[in-house]
């Protein structure tokens, strides 16, 4: 956990940008950021271990292999309880502000209601954030600031893969506590490791969902689907098939860090190279069901 005043001194968000030949992927990590605005811990009323109960923690590191595939991986580095990039940007709670908001909210959002909106109300097992009413003007500069140019630039970075390749495969990189799902179904033995969201096939193509999950299982993984978490605002987004196939991974905490501590484990390089092995054969697997487009990974 870094602290700073503000984002002056470095990006609140970056492009890892390949120096490989470039393949038609994108990987974005909304939720791995770990540091915090000073001015976020002098209004929450909870401990920072608390706090960081939000983050996608080291979900970036686990995937920044596929720069090197000629991938680019775009990564926040504000938290998601200060900012939720995965969340429409009027999913606000009028509630939690001292004031009127500045443009129309959809306060009737079945996340806002939750507690889990653009700014969020509540972390970990429902506890309050803020310790007092947040003026309305901090809405607006959260989301002007940080929220519409990260949103800017996946867009941009999205179309320019279309306009290379034809198409594109955004890839939504995230975590889950291990204690979030129980089992996949009644006759399941152990938790999953990994829930894949393609917003129940409308995302993404089904053939290269069921190929990401062929991959996974093939190296021991207990794989979900769609249920509890079927992709969020960014895979409903830019989920625009065939033109961008939108998948979401959320990765069991478990099996790669110590969610009390927010330290990596034993787990962590060998879930790290399992990953990068998975995904350096997805692109081949998409390189040769779209040679139609002209692109090949011969070209490599």
């Amino acid at each position: 956990m870094r602290i700073v005043d503000d984002f002056s001194e470095g990006p609140a968000f970056e492009i890892l940008e390949p120096t490989a030949p470039a393949v038609p992927f994108v990987f974005n990590a909304p939720h791995s950021g770990t540091t915090y605005p000073r001015d976020l811990l002098q209004r929450t009323k909870l401990d920072r271990l608390t706090l960081r109960r939000s983050e996608d923690t080291f979900v970036d590191e686990l995937f920044d292999g596929v720069v090197r595939k000629g991938a680019p991986l775009m990564r926040a580095h504000f938290p998601r309880v200060y900012l939720d990039l995965n969340r429409e940007d009027n999913e606000l709670d009028p509630a939690m502000f001292s004031g009127p908001l500045k443009a129309p909210v959809n306060a009737d959002s079945a996340r806002v209601a939750g507690g889990l909106g653009v700014i969020a109300r509540i972390v970990g097992e429902r506890q309050d954030i803020y310790a007092s009413l947040l003026p309305p003007a901090e809405a607006e500069r959260r989301l002007d600031t940080y929220y519409r140019p990260y949103h800017r630039a996946l867009a941009s970075r999205i179309d320019a893969t279309v306009n290379a390749f034809g198409t594109c495969v955004l890839v939504d990189c995230h975590s889950m506590p291990s204690g979030a799902v129980k089992f996949l179904d009644e006759k399941a033995t152990a938790r999953p490791d990994i829930i894949l969201g393609d917003r129940f096939g409308t995302s993404c193509s089904p053939l290269l969902t069921d190929e990401l999950s062929r991959l996974l299982r093939r190296r021991g993984f207990v794989v979900g689907r769609n249920r509890p978490y079927a992709g969020g605002f960014i895979t409903e987004k830019y989920g625009t098939p065939p033109r961008v196939h939108a998948i979401q991974m959320e990765i069991n905490r478990a099996l790669y860090m110590n969610e009390a501590t927010f330290a990596r484990s034993d787990g962590f390089i060998d879930l790290q190279e399992a990953l990068d092995e998975v995904c350096a054969e997805l692109i081949q697997w998409f390189a040769a069901v779209h040679l139609d487009t002209g692109w090949s990974m011969a070209a490599e």
